[in-house]
C-alpha cells in the first residue's frame, strides 16, 4: 500500500462538474494498493496516517499529529501510484490491484480512519476525478507499507 499524503489549507474532489467532497485544514491521501495488500495493511495505514506527526507545534518544528488537532482527512484512491515506469515511455500497471481488491481495502481505510476518530471523506471509486488543493507548507510524504 503507498499513500501520497499532503498536508492541506484545504481539498476538494470534483466529478463531471460537481463537487462532491471538500475539506478544510488537514490531509489530503492519494491511496494507492498492491494486489497483496490486506486489511491488516489498510488498518496500518490509517493508524500511521491519522498519528503521523507532521503539523507544527508552537515553536514551529512538526511535531503534532492530525490525531492531535482532530482535523479532517481526504481519501482519494489512486491506482497511478503504482506506475511503473522504469522501462520505456508508458507506465506499467501490471503491479496495481484490480478493482474487485482495491475498492474494499479503500473502504477499509476510510473506515478505520472513521474508527479511529477522524472525520474522513473519501473520493468517488473508479470515478475520473479532479482533486484540488491547496498544499500546507508544503507538505508532502509517500508513505509505504
Amino acid at each position: 500500500m503507498r499513500a501520497v499524503v499532503q498536508r492541506v489549507s484545504r481539498a476538494s474532489v470534483t466529478v463531471d462538474g460537481e463537487v462532491v467532497v471538500s475539506i478544510g485544514r488537514g490531509l489530503c491521501v492519494l491511496l494507492g494498493i498492491a494486489p497483496d495488500d490486506s486489511v491488516e495493511t489498510a488498518l496500518s495505514m490509517a493508524r500511521k496516517l491519522w498519528e503521523l506527526r507532521i503539523f507544527p507545534d508552537a515553536a514551529g518544528a512538526m511535531n503534532r499529529s492530525a490525531s492531535d488537532l482532530g482535523v479532517e482527512v481526504l481519501v482519494v484512491s489512486q491506482f497511478t501510484l503504482y506506475g511503473d515506469t522504469r522501462k520505456g515511455r508508458r507506465p506499467s500497471f501490471a503491479g496495481v490491484a484490480p478493482a474487485p481488491v482495491a475498492e474494499p481495502l479503500v473502504e477499509a481505510v476510510v473506515a478505520a480512519l472513521s474508527d479511529l476518530g477522524a472525520p474522513t471523506s473519501a473520493g468517488r471509486f473508479g470515478a475520473d476525478m479532479a482533486v484540488e488543493l491547496v498544499n500546507d507548507g508544503p507538505v508532502t510524504l509517500l508513505i509505504e507499507l
